[in-house]
């Protein structure tokens, strides 16, 4: 015998069935339960829709085809859903237009201060902390340490890559991560460790399996499902009403692993976001700590999610005038986006060019943003763009067809440089680069890092463009005997090693330098001249033998 349906069974059937849309969306959506964001109310307006539909009676007539409404929904569906509608729409014009809110936009980076000595920010580097590894070739890296584990390989994959200091070394570090929910469901406690890639030596890989002795489990995870996805763990800790952003995965200098989460708030109306703390979440176990921006513990590198600094950084270039400025008047744009690059004392900071509006091929200044404090500090020097510096140094080697990492800003030998690897079509690298920030034609290339060093020494020293004198790294002479020499080649240029009595620096030579380095030996007498670096083994700007009588 066919049931019928009461009217009473109908509505508690759609009640329901709102009900279950309702808790679909809010356990996989999850809504930030707040004023300003958006995903709430949008959900709403679709159980809104949803229930309009399902109260909504027709009838289609057989013949005509005319719809006729039988009954219709309560018009309460209606009157919440022009609501919702309403604040959609009406909030953020209200609240967050730019044409009303212009000097909020801009003043939300803070104070940005003049900079008037980058070594406060970018301290003098030596050769072997100069990062050669980028991202791309980290993946290269990590991918091929994986595949060499073909059970491993087959179960999990290498999340995304953080570059992070771990106990004063520069490492890119990525989860394993779930390839799929069965793999999940066999292996639900967790993926078994990370990857580490060192920034500055592109041979030393590490998949971490254990911390003394222990087995590492990575159990929360964006892969994972249910109550082991890290955004939905975190979401019902307590944190529904928080807007929650970057979800990174760093390492503290134990080796525990932790995604890394910045809380953040509207700061104008519907927009503004900007970071008001930090989330450190253990990945094995879950547990939660919360820290205040200037409470987060020092192995945390980053705070500030890039997005946010990037889009304050464009809304303090663009609103220098208010939203009213037809003509750009002094407007500002970033370049190629935020670079991160660390300092001394664990500062870490974004960095990026500053260009003006229209002119894309140079520099007016860039700006360096502490990645903790958000403090911005604005180097009024004009020069090259990244990009600009990328395609100076890929010229310089056209003939091989190269292609240059992202630029990467250190002080060389006192001089704002832009430092990058030259790779192949496979990702391998094949030389290196150095590109003067201040101006883009003075290029040194390289097999080497030191001879990509002092090829740009070179260049640079030779330059006559106005390049600022103070600029330029001091230099001392020498004058003293030779108590070691040896020679060593490399991609066929000779180097020549020596030492000299009362120093205990190891000095370096190229033939192309001095044709009487070859002929040097143990006891002659030298004149040599180089620029005061932090380097332990130091490159000569001249050398003079001595003991070799010259022709008139």
């Amino acid at each position: 015998m066919k049931q019928i349906k009461t009217p009473v069974m109908k509505k508690i059937t759609s009640i329901v069935l709102l009900l279950f849309i309702g808790f679909l969306l809010f356990y996989f959506g999850l809504p930030v339960l707040n004023f300003g964001f958006m995903k709430l109310p949008l959900f709403l307006l679709i159980i809104l829709i949803a229930g309009i539909i399902l109260y909504t009676k027709l009838k289609v007539a057989p013949v005509t085809s005319k719809v006729t409404i039988l009954a219709k929904p309560h018009k309460l569906f209606f009157i919440l859903a022009t609501v919702v509608i309403a604040y959609v729409t009406l909030g953020p014009l209200l609240t967050s237009l730019p044409m009303f809110r212009s000097q909020a936009y801009r003043e939300l980076i803070g104070k940005v201060e003049d900079g008037q000595n980058l070594k406060n920010h970018i301290a003098p580097i030596s050769l072997d902390k100069i990062r050669v590894v980028d991202e791309s070739l980290a993946m290269l890296l990590g991918e091929k340490i994986i595949g060499s584990q073909p059970s491993l390989g087959s179960q999990t994959e290498i999340g995304d890559f953080t570059i992070q200091k771990v106990n004063n070394e520069l490492y890119w570090v990525a989860p394993l991560l779930h390839t799929g929910f069965f793999k999940w469901f066999s292996n639900s406690e967790g993926t078994p460790g990370y990857v580490m890639v060192s920034a500055t030596n592109e041979r030393d890989v590490k998949l971490v399996q254990n911390i003394n002795g222990k087995a590492l489990k990575i159990k929360y995870q964006p892969e994972a499902f249910f109550g082991s996805k890290i955004e939905r763990h975190v979401y019902f800790s307590g944190y529904m009403t928080a807007g929650l952003a970057d979800y990174n995965f760093e390492i503290d200098d134990k080796g525990e692993p932790f995604w890394i989460v910045t809380k953040y708030a509207k700061k104008i109306g519907f927009a503004g976001n900007d970071a008001t703390g930090v989330l450190t979440i253990n990945a094995q176990t879950g547990e939660i700590k919360e820290y205040s921006l200037n409470e987060t513990p020092l192995w945390v590198d980053r705070m500030q999610p890039i997005s946010f600094i990037e889009d304050q950084l464009n809304d303090w270039g663009e609103y220098v005038h208010g939203y009213w400025n037809w003509s750009n008047e002094n407007k500002l744009m970033i370049t190629e986006g935020l670079t991160l690059v660390y300092g001394e004392n664990h500062k870490s900071y974004w960095y990026t060019g500053l260009s003006s509006v229209g002119k894309e091929e140079s520099t007016v200044g860039f700006v360096l943003v502490d990645t903790r404090t958000k403090e911005a500090t604005y180097y009024k020097q004009s020069g090259a763009t990244e990009f600009a510096a990328q395609s100076s140094a890929e010229g310089k080697v056209q003939e091989k067809g190269y292609h240059t990492s992202l630029p990467i800003p250190y002080i060389i030998n006192n001089i704002p440089t832009y430092v990058m690897t030259l790779k192949d079509d496979g990702g391998l690298v094949k030389m290196f680069a150095m590109v003067s920030i201040e101006d883009y034609t003075i290029v040194g290339v390289g097999n080497t890092m030191r001879e990509t060093l002092m090829a740009y020494k070179n260049v640079y020293n030779m330059a006559d463009n106005g390049i600022d004198a103070e600029s330029v790294t001091p230099k001392k002479s020498v004058s003293s005997v030779v108590t070691r020499i040896s020679n060593d080649v490399k991609n066929g240029n000779s180097f020549y090693y020596f030492m000299v009595k009362e120093y205990p620096n190891v000095f370096v030579g190229s033939s192309q330098l001095s044709n009487e380095l070859p002929v040097t030996i143990v006891g002659d007498s030298v004149k040599i001249s180089y620029d005061v670096d932090m380097e332990e083994v130091i490159d000569v700007s001249s050398f003079d033998n001595l003991n070799i009588t010259k022709k008139e």
